[in-house]
């Protein structure tokens, strides 16, 4: 089969296009033909190696894992003797090891079904960054309704989500974002969308209860100004790769000083929460969206562009439907 390979760190030129043997499933596991994958900041690091704290869990000298590639949507190919869920034919998302390939395997609980209303390509944007925005509104952020809630970077992976996300709480939301993108934060259901070009919303009178800060532009304390007296700020952002590290870094030590900077946490991918996105998105209530879409050659070209820091909502690779 096709898949991208990786033996060592560093620009897009280490991932290559080579043909590998299809995985072999366990008893628990399920094999799944690949439709699509999506790109997020995770598959920037471990191409890079950076920032070097990083290797510790990824592979000092080189990657652990040679098939980059987690969040994925596909066809169920074959199931182990113990799988009891799916079946071959069925067609799921969820996330895996290796799913930058033509095929990919993992736990059963590992996938979910797909709803009939979203592509393969959406399906596999509800990932990593859907999950991530989930945890930080529901299980950070406490968002009830009528919240007044404020997203800093709303056009991205994150950001796309966890504006749909709040909304869905019953949040009053609000969205920043470049003038480019004003209108795509509007049409997810926006309440209010702020261009950082022309308004800082530091400056505003208005005053949030949560905010959601995945850029980093203002220093923390700026930030904590536009909070209510009992609002908290989350911070997801501050760059990509080493100055996000950083900032977080800084979050969590802030944190333990003022009560109105929220501690960064660990995200993960889990059933429960997957099942939970399934739900939003067959309540209408969430529809991933979707930068751009490449097929599996162009993988270095995608997370490349994620690097870059401007992508508008979730970069997918797409091996069906496209050249692969």
């Amino acid at each position: 089969m096709q898949a991208i390979v990786q033996d060592r760190y560093g620009s897009p030129g280490v991932l290559q296009t080579r043909d590998i043997a299809k995985p072999q499933i366990a008893d628990n596991e399920v094999l799944v033909h690949v439709h699509a994958a999506s790109v997020h900041l995770g598959d920037l690091i471990l191409m890079t190696g950076t920032p070097y704290l990083m290797r510790m869990a990824t592979g000092l000298s080189k990657p652990k894992i040679r098939v980059p590639g987690t969040d994925v949507a596909g066809t169920v190919e074959a199931v182990g003797k113990d799988v009891e869920r799916l079946r071959p034919g069925d067609q799921v998302f969820g996330w895996c090891t290796g799913a930058f390939a033509e095929y990919a395997r993992a736990p059963e609980d590992h996938f979910v079904k797909k709803p009939a209303s979203l592509t393969f390509e959406q399906a596999a944007a509800v990932g990593v960054s859907a999950t991530t925005a989930l945890q930080l509104v529901r299980d950070e952020g406490h968002v009830q309704p009528g919240q007044k809630v404020l997203i800093n970077g709303a056009s991205g992976g994150v950001g796309t989500f966890a504006v749909q996300i709040a909304k869905a709480f019953g949040a009053e939301v609000t969205g920043v974002c470049s003038t480019n993108n004003v209108e795509l934060v509007r049409s997810i259901g926006a309440d209010h969308v702020i261009d950082y070009t022309r308004e800082d919303f530091t400056r505003s009178a208005t005053r949030y209860d949560f905010i959601l800060d995945n850029v980093g532009n203002h220093s923390m304390a700026k930030t904590r100004r536009a909070l209510s007296p009992t609002g908290m700020l989350l911070s997801n952002g501050g760059g990509h790769q080493g100055g996000k590290l950083g900032r977080v870094i800084k979050a969590a030590i802030v944190s333990m000083f003022v009560r109105q900077q929220g501690r960064p946490s660990v995200k993960t991918q889990n059933p429960a929460d997957l099942q939970v996105l399934k739900e939003l998105v067959e309540a209408g209530k969430l529809t991933p969206v979707i930068d751009g879409t490449y097929p599996l050659r162009a993988t270095p070209e995608a997370i490349g562009h994620v690097g870059q820091g401007h992508a508008r909502g979730t970069v997918v690779i797409a091996l069906i439907g496209a050249a692969a």
